[in-house]
């Protein structure tokens, strides 16, 4: 991987070799949608959305770093092009970089046209800084439609979501204990956890991580991005 960006590239020459990337990728699940996986190994997906944050994003990286631990990271394409110094980290790093659209902005309050171009500028936006392309997507708030399951089939990436019971919801700052409690009360095989490294304060965030992870694995869970969890899955 070549961490230098690519904005030499012309436009159209760039956006020709992220199709080819793109269209490269066979998504591993059956499931239009995975919000888990079935497996018998003791695998945990840890998520992170909106981010980066030029502020708790490192630390987040240290924390996985410390436990060895490997994570996925849905980004936003705006954060990707104000911090891709972060970015370049955290596929240095062994984590994944997935597609959390450009804006955030819910599918309920565009048109498909307008989605579709910010999932596309988003690929587009990582790709110049990793030269990576992403294999899953988020859509914000968790909503999607059918013409966004069509999309997903057209680029060929896999919609991922998380375990209802792993959302922390740690956007909403209920204390970091709440969002220890949330996560080991219900780890199971094959979880994908939801957490946010998003814009403002995610220190409760960066809290609950140093317990959370050390914990799980004393209880012997490994920690893998969702696309390894994808291709471990049990058949």
């Amino acid at each position: 991987m070549c961490s230098s960006p690519l904005r030499t590239w012309p436009r159209l020459l760039l956006w020709a070799a992220v199709l080819s990337a793109t269209c490269a990728f066979v998504p591993s699940s059956g499931s239009e949608v995975v919000w888990n996986v079935k497996t018998d190994q003791k695998l945990i997906a840890l998520t992170f959305d909106d981010g980066p944050n030029p502020k708790y994003t490192p630390q987040i990286l240290d924390i996985l770093k410390e436990n060895q631990a490997k994570a996925t990271f849905f980004v936003l394409g705006q954060r990707v092009r104000m911090f891709p110094r972060i970015v370049i980290r955290e596929v240095n790093e062994g984590h994944e970089i997935a597609n959390h659209t450009f804006d955030h902005h819910y599918l309920k309050h565009v048109a498909p046209e307008k989605l579709k171009e910010e999932i596309r500028q988003t690929q587009e936006a990582i790709f110049e800084v990793t030269e990576q392309m992403p294999r899953v997507f988020r859509p914000p708030g968790g909503f999607y439609d059918q013409a966004l399951l069509d999309l997903a089939r057209e680029d060929h990436f896999t919609v991922v979501m998380w375990s209802w019971y792993q959302d922390t919801k740690d956007y909403r700052r209920p204390g970091a204990d709440k969002i220890v409690q949330t996560v080991l009360s219900h780890a199971h095989n094959g979880d994908i956890v939801l957490f946010h490294d998003l814009q403002g304060d995610c220190s409760q965030t960066v809290a609950a991580l140093k317990k959370i992870l050390p914990e799980l694995r004393k209880q012997g869970f490994e920690f893998v991005t969702v696309s390894e969890l994808l291709s471990r899955s049990k058949r």
